[in-house]
């Protein structure tokens, strides 16, 4: 025969506690939210705790571990209800509510798992990046990039999202593997970098660098297409373009990411910036028109 289950008629708060699993504390903190009323007090001033008690601790217990919050519980465990269907429906949203939740953390579990098989297969930092970037960045030895690639890639993938950083992780790997491509690199950005040395925007240097900026990057884009990069893009986002929609807190606008990174560019190097950006926007539709 098995053991009677009931607990004793009144016992304390501490005994309450040890039987339904959790801590005086917790339930002092019920007591506070009106989700278990006050018990009546002992002739030495101390809770006493009945059967009904325990049996609405231990129901509490089992809907914190299905997940539920402490105000639905409040809510299913209320009084207030003029029909028994209204009732239902309450318990019904709370799950609903539940469902969802749960749901939400099933994602974000799956993508911290996802990221510590990136950084077991990679390492760091690079493996901290999106899937999309990495895949792309696999044909490259380890060490091939430089830390400032991956700090540019890891803002990209900031401010346009993974599968913006997955295209600028070809210009990159092109920069790995064409020493002559990495060298001119190195030269314009030390020469953008001067810029801001006091440099006035109508300097002639501030063109002059635009154009050999653009001209460069027409280069960059010349080794992708040869390198057959620009096909691993359209792979790229075959594979994770429709898992990605919808992710949101992954990236912002740029006008956003602008007015949020601390860019201390000079006047001067603002001005090469944008007036490469046109000069390659125009040598790249010239480069369409030929070819069709």
């Amino acid at each position: 025969m098995y053991p009677s289950l009931t607990p004793p008629r009144q016992v304390k708060i501490g005994d309450a506690a040890a039987f339904a699993g959790i801590t005086p504390r917790a339930i002092r903190h019920y007591h506070e939210i009106g989700l278990l009323p006050e018990p009546e007090r002992g002739g030495d001033g101390r809770r006493r705790y009945g059967h009904d008690d325990m049996t609405r601790l231990l129901w509490i217990r089992k809907m914190a571990d299905a997940g539920i919050s402490l105000d639905d519980m409040r809510a299913a465990f209320g009084e207030a209800r003029d029909e028994a269907g209204d009732e239902a429906l309450d318990i019904e949203s709370v799950l609903s509510r539940l469902e969802e939740t749960l749901a939400a953390q099933e994602a974000a579990i799956k993508r911290r798992r996802a990221a510590v098989q990136r950084l077991q297969a990679v390492g760091s930092p690079l493996g901290l990046l999106s899937e999309p970037v990495t895949d792309r960045l696999s044909p490259l030895p380890p060490g091939a990039l430089r830390p400032s690639d991956l700090d540019a890639l890891l803002v990209t993938e900031r401010i346009f999202g993974p599968l913006g950083a997955a295209i600028q992780a070809g210009t990159f790997i092109v920069l790995a593997t064409h020493p002559d491509l990495r060298a001119e690199e190195d030269r314009l950005e030390a020469a953008e970098a001067a810029l801001d040395d006091g440099v006035e925007p109508d300097d002639p240097r501030v063109e002059e660098l635009a154009v050999q900026r653009c001209a460069h990057q027409m280069a960059l884009n010349q080794a992708i297409e040869a390198a057959g990069l620009d096909a691993a893009e359209e792979k790229i986002f075959e594979i994770y373009d429709a898992d990605l929609k919808g992710e949101e807190g992954t990236e912002m606008s740029t006008a956003t990411a602008i007015t949020k990174m601390p860019y201390d560019f000079s006047p001067a190097r603002m001005r090469c910036v944008e007036l490469a950006g046109r000069l390659f926007d125009e040598a790249l539709a010239d480069a369409h028109s030929a070819d069709s």
